[in-house]
């Protein structure tokens, strides 16, 4: 006789015994049922928690939490005993990034007519910005939806942390279960959580407009609520601070979505004396190691892209090598962060549909993903984290009865969630599976002709056979009690039977009837048990996977490429100095340690690497005083003034411009702000250290510098010219501009005296510190000379005006750049002490410059002003040697003081001619070996050498190249196998490269093919 392995109790008497009592104050329409679950569930595998089973074990639940856990005894008196022999019990999962329950984010009345919202229609004492909004509680809205619910409890999750997914300081989260019933009853933590992120979201704000916009008023929105402590009258009540204050003590949850942001939000966290819980993008495994610095616990989707399809080559030929790249090891990220010890959640945030939950969790755990950690992200972690963990996350006495009752270990590929027990309140998920009912069964058909005896093979619900002289496969429904078979037993034949029936233990019996309406009883009794197949189980060959290299672009580095700083002595080459010494022919430079460690001839060093000069001609790397490339986001035109945003917070590593502009001879480029303000962001020098993570890229020590903005952009010429009851933001003319400039040093005198007596007054008692403005802050680092001023301008009437502002307000101009009208200003320029930064013969792409030309650069150098050529243009940069060599050509410049606007006057212009700019013993070792004059239109840049490191060898790159097409074609064929092994795949998505400009648009799109993007072609930049 086969075993019964369970008990299973009428779903009535269930769902009946198992509800909460209903809370004592809310009045009852009817007859009151003070019941309450009481529970035994015996002879089950529990797993309390990851790595914790108890065999034969027994738990007892009553009124909603867990009394004990232990091996199976005798149940309490009372209980409803539930036998669970052969079955699994585990904790419900929790997911920490949801939210469900929460209304979606409306945006605030605009009520702008069309025009720019500049300030907050929130109504209230609140702040500012309606992208702040930490006064939100998500337990206020938070609406219980029951088909919601069951999406979630259907994957397995019991609790989940909901918010309102919408802002930059979104409010407190509320940790809530997925137990049908009142609100009241399923909010265990009303404040669970603060969430963060830098998405301005539904706000109709101007600003922020960019990503350093977003960090900027998050890290002012922590000083203003530092400062707001003090109580200072002037700002009255301001509930958004102090909302933000009190939500400092939770757990502080920070959406990122992607590897550098999960680096710019762990700086802001330390920065301000906390620490995040990240919500990572899924692409961490691209710059692990810094993931793994920032010691914080991540919540991790799990929505791997799907294949593309690529058979058509000319859709193939536009899909990037790093999408088809991040296709194939997305899933490995859950992995990777296993592997380095990082802890983490899983959410089912982000997936195209939640169904895929499951197929994508076992996808994670083929390429690598222990089950043991699996099971604490989605139960120890989240609960630890929040600090839930005496409520939820284990199967503890005292805790919460959420639970699942399973057929078998939890990540089985064949393992069935029968129950999911939220609260102590059974949901059915697969019920109808829970007997194991798998067997061959003797079927006896009572006719009036005498009894037929079949076979019925049961292998699964609706799929069965039945056996008599011919195997046929029956429509067979199973729904855990009553059964319906309908089939035609013979192979060909006429006759068909319905039958109906219950099942009752291994014993079934019902009636039914054939073709011609004659009506017959039948039973089926467990005969023997099928030939179990083994469970393949989750491993599939994965083949040869792809390697992460850095940056994660064609002509990355992997950990063993990546290129190191060496010794190497360039022999014989002719030496463009830069200095005193001039041309030096048939001379050596020695590099040691990422300095020039001496220039000579017949020098010698043991183990130095020996670069043959012969015939070559060796500079300083070319500096561009000018550019826009690396970097996130350009302009945060949202104000007039935005002093406080920084280039150097959103600097993104992954562009391939980088490497392209190496191949050209670049070593050090100046980041610029866009030209969409007159005051705009704080810039940033780099060195070009292809595979360096952002902060690797940051040419440390140098000066800090800003830009500032004259002319048509600023005054946002192309909206008057739309529509000019859209130019509401101030100013719109070019007297505007110059207003802006003495508002804002004013304010900066004001202020910066007001830190003055402060910090001198003897006794503070009863003072109370000015607010810590960051936008102030910047212009009293100009008024002290500690920050350096870089000015977009073209006509020579705001220059001149810009200059005398700047004087009578106490404050210079470092560097004019673009100033096309400078060679009208030269003079009085060089009395302002300022420098020149300019193209070589650019003239005539807007109003601004019809004056413009090519003799610029040499008459502002012969009057005596230090001069740069500049590219503003991620294309143009990759041939500044050029552009330098056409003022030899306009204006009779020497060739030596040509290349040295491209390579010592820049790096004189940003105050690093100590480090760069020139070939000098101590000097950073930036360095480049030309084919041929570098002034020639055939020179090519053989070598590119960053810090004594070469990062662009012209040979090297033919093998990259190879490498990038071999690499193309594997992935290109992995997609094209798994289309054809019937998988889901998607249409082929171009990648675009975004074009980003230096005047008010934020960017332009250009559809490049991916052979242009790996070989470097690229459109020009509007200015």
């Amino acid at each position: 006789m086969r075993k019964v392995h369970c008990l299973l109790l009428a779903a009535g008497l269930i769902a009946a015994g198992t509800q909460l009592r209903a809370q004592e104050s809310f009045p009852v329409n009817g007859v009151a049922d003070p019941r309450s679950g009481h529970y035994a569930f015996t002879h089950a595998t529990i797993v309390r928690e990851a790595g914790a089973p108890l065999s034969d074990g027994m738990m007892v639940v009553r009124d909603g939490r867990i009394i004990s856990v232990g091996p199976s005894a005798t149940p309490p008196a009372g209980a409803v005993v539930i036998d669970c022999k052969g079955k699994y019990i585990y904790p419900s999962f929790i997911d920490i990034y949801s939210d469900y329950g929460m209304p979606a984010p409306q945006a605030g009345p605009a009520a702008t007519g069309g025009r720019t919202q500049l300030t907050t229609n929130t109504k209230g004492a609140y702040g500012w910005n309606q992208a702040v909004h930490p006064e939100f509680d998500a337990h206020r809205q938070f609406a219980a939806t029951e088909a919601n619910a069951k999406v979630l409890r259907d994957l397995g999750f019991g609790t989940v942390l909901t918010h309102l997914k919408d802002g930059i300081a979104r409010g407190t989260g509320a940790l809530v279960t997925l137990r049908g019933g009142r609100e009241n009853e399923t909010i265990l933590k009303e404040r669970a959580s603060a969430h963060y992120s830098f998405s301005k979201g539904s706000s109709g704000q101007s600003y922020p407009s960019s990503m350093m916009g977003s960090i900027a008023l998050l890290r002012q929105t922590y000083l203003d609520a530092q400062w707001y402590k003090t109580k200072p009258a002037k700002e009255g009540l301001n509930l958004s601070l102090q909302a933000f204050n009190e939500q400092q003590a939770l757990p502080q949850v920070f959406e990122a979505n992607d590897k550098w942001n999960d680096l710019r939000a762990d700086r802001i966290a330390k920065e301000f004396g906390t620490r995040y819980i990240i919500k990572g993008g899924g692409n961490e495994y691209q710059r692990l190691a810094q993931i793994a610095s920032t010691k914080s616990v991540y919540v991790l989707p799990i929505n791997f892209p799907q294949a593309q399809d690529v058979e058509d080559p000319n859709d193939a030929r536009f899909v990037s090598l790093n999408d088809m790249k991040h296709w194939e090891l997305a899933p490995t990220n859950p992995a990777a962060f296993d592997k380095a010890g990082i802890e983490f959640c899983l959410t089912t945030a982000d997936l195209r549909d939640p169904k895929t939950f499951w197929g994508n969790l076992r996808t994670a755990l083929n390429y690598g993903l222990r089950e043991e950690t699996a099971l604490n992200a989605l139960t120890r972690t989240p609960a630890m984290a929040l600090g839930v963990w005496d409520q939820v996350g284990s199967l503890a006495p005292g805790k919460w009865a959420n639970f699942l009752i399973t057929s078998g270990p939890i990540f089985g590929d064949k393992t069935v969630i029968f129950q999911n027990w939220v609260q102590g309140t059974k949901y059915s998920v697969k019920d109808d599976t829970w007997r194991d009912l798998r067997g061959n069964y003797r079927l006896v058909l009572n006719t009036s002709s005498g009894p037929q005896t079949y076979t019925l093979n049961f292998r699964e619900n609706n799929a069965a056979s039945l056996i008599g002289r011919d195997t046929v496969t029956s429509k067979f429904y199973y729904d855990g009690r009553q059964v319906r078979i309908n089939v035609a037993p013979e192979r060909p034949g006429s006759q068909n039977l319905r039958l109906s029936g219950i099942v009752n233990e291994e014993n079934w019996s019902g009636t039914g009837e054939d073709s011609s309406g004659a009506r017959f009883t039948w039973t089926a009794v467990y005969d023997q048990p099928l030939n179990a197949k083994q469970d393949s189980g989750r491993k599939k060959p994965l083949g040869a996977l792809g390697k992460v290299t850095y940056p994660f672009l064609p002509f990355g580095w992997t950990d063993s490429t990546a290129p190191r700083s060496e010794t190497i002595l360039i022999r014989n080459a002719t030496v463009w100095t830069n200095e005193a010494g001039g041309i030096q022919q048939g001379t050596d430079v020695l590099v040691r340690d990422g300095k020039i460690a001496a220039v000579g001839k017949g020098l010698n060093a043991a183990g130095a690497r020996i670069i043959d000069g012969t015939g070559k001609h060796l500079t300083p790397g070319i500096i561009d005083e000018h550019s826009h490339i690396a970097a996130g986001s350009i302009n945060e035109g949202g104000q007039s003034v935005t002093s406080e945003v920084r280039i150097g917070d959103n600097l993104n590593p992954d562009d391939i411009n980088i490497y392209r502009q190496l191949s050209g001879g670049v070593t050090t480029s100046h980041i610029l702000h866009g030209s969409a303000n007159t005051i705009g962001g704080q810039t940033q020098l780099i060195k070009l250290r292809w595979g360096a993570d952002d902060e690797g890229l940051k040419f440390k020590g140098s000066d800090p510098f800003i830009k500032f903005a004259l002319g048509e952009n600023v005054k946002r010429t192309y909206l008057s010219q739309n529509n000019s009851s859209n130019n509401n933001r101030y100013p719109d003319t070019r007297m505007g501009v110059e207003q802006v400039l003495v508002d804002a040093f004013t304010r900066a005198h004001a202020y910066k005296k007001a830190w003055a007596d402060f910090n001198g007054a003897k006794n503070k008692k009863g003072l109370s510190a000015p607010r810590r403005d960051l936008e102030l802050d910047a212009l009293v680092e100009i008024l002290d000379e500690k920050r350096f001023i870089t000015c977009h301008s073209y006509v020579q009437s705001e220059i001149n005006a810009a200059m005398k502002t700047a004087e009578r307000l106490g404050y210079k101009y470092n560097t004019f750049t673009h100033i096309l009208e400078g060679y009208k200003v030269a003079d009085k320029m060089k009395a302002h002490g300022a420098n020149a930064s300019t193209f070589s013969d650019w003239w005539y792409y807007k109003m601004e410059v019809v004056d413009a030309i090519p003799y610029n650069a040499a008459l502002m150098h012969r009057v005596g002003l230090n001069v740069a050529i500049n590219s503003d243009d991620a294309e143009m940069a990759r041939r500044l040697n050029q552009e330098a060599a056409k003022g030899v050509k306009y204006g009779g410049i020497s060739e030596e003081e040509a290349l040295k606007m491209v390579t010592l006057n820049p790096a004189k212009m940003m105050h690093v001619d100590k480090q760069v700019g020139s070939i000098r013993t101590g000097k950073d070792a930036d360095l480049v070996l030309w084919s041929d004059n570098p002034l020639s239109i055939y020179a090519r840049a053989l070598y590119t050498i960053v810090d004594g490191t070469v990062y662009f060898d012209r040979e090297k790159d033919q093998q990259l190249r190879k490498t990038v097409a071999e690499e193309r074609n594997r992935l290109v064929r992995r997609m094209i196998g798994e289309k054809r092994s019937g998988a889901p795949v998607t249409p082929a998505q171009p990648s675009y490269q975004v074009m980003l400009t230096c005047g008010e648009h934020h960017h332009s799109h250009g559809l490049l093919t991916i052979d242009q993007q790996e070989s470097g072609q690229q459109g020009i930049e509007q200015h």
